[in-house]
């Protein structure tokens, strides 16, 4: 599962764009219970959802033209300018070329060869999320690809990353691993191919979903929908992970919720 101790390639910052930010932050409040906190007029809108007071999520206003509300996914690098070279060389898209945030560390904004959009975060003042896998915070992040081996040649090229295959009901599942470190206790993620899984057949885009941690996944699903979301996916139990929903917040952005199996 996720951690603090970020190394090269694991998830180290997540944010919503969204139309609404507002909206955003009244949906999200009610159903994990964050907190949001501007961080200044100078920030064009954006700001930080918190948990106790650590930053597990953020948020923005869409800044891309024709762009729709969705979740980015942004991965550790300490050299951006080289992840985005990479990026070049496999085949995906430099979307936003890297820059300087402020001083708190630099961004960049990809697209993968099969079309899932993504972002890497090289840290200045600010590693990244202040909590991970407690409730309510990120737990886990999947790549639905229309060729899953694919995405992780062209991942491996980027970031270095190491997979192992999982058993799954009705599906080839591949775990995610950093380059370094034991690598199930770096694994942070998976690839499931586009239209299988928990999204099935609404998961027919490219894109990275996050997985958020919750006490209990029927109760946030009611809250889901109780506060305007919509349920892709009804809660369910996939044996040896735990109990798992899809979802969409009001304007459209994908999600997922997990209560992990305890013996994870």
């Amino acid at each position: 599962m996720l951690g603090t101790d970020f190394r090269t390639g694991s998830p180290n910052w997540i944010d919503l764009g969204s139309p609404d930010t507002d909206a955003a932050a009244a949906f999200y409040g009610a159903v994990l219970g964050w907190t949001f906190v501007s961080a200044g007029p100078e920030a064009g809108g954006y700001g930080f959802w918190q948990v106790d007071g650590k930053t597990v999520a953020a948020l923005g206003p869409l800044t891309e033209e024709g762009a729709g509300s969705a979740w980015m996914v942004h991965f550790d690098t300490r050299d951006i300018r080289a992840t985005a070279e990479a990026v070049r060389a496999g085949g995906g898209q430099v979307r936003m070329e890297p820059m300087d945030v402020m001083g708190e560390g630099w961004l960049a904004q990809f697209t993968d060869p099969q079309g899932a959009q993504f972002a890497s975060w090289q840290p200045g003042r600010t590693r990244g999320l202040g909590l991970a896998s407690a409730e309510n915070t990120l737990v886990w992040v999947e790549l639905h690809a229309p060729d899953p081996l694919a995405a992780i040649a062209f991942y491996r090229g980027v970031f270095g990353w190491r997979d192992a295959d999982m058993t799954a009901p009705g599906m080839t599942y591949r775990v995610l691993s950093t380059a370094e470190g034991d690598q199930q206790d770096t694994s942070f993620g998976g690839v499931a191919e586009q239209g299988e899984g928990a999204g099935g057949a609404s998961a027919m885009v490219p894109r990275w979903v996050p997985y958020f941690h919750v006490a209990d996944v029927d109760t946030t699903v009611s809250t889901i929908e109780g506060s305007g979301g919509a349920v892709m996916m009804p809660a369910a139990n996939v044996p040896g992970v735990g109990r798992i929903a899809w979802a969409t917040d009001p304007a459209g952005a994908v999600f997922a919720l997990l209560k992990p199996d305890p013996r994870m």
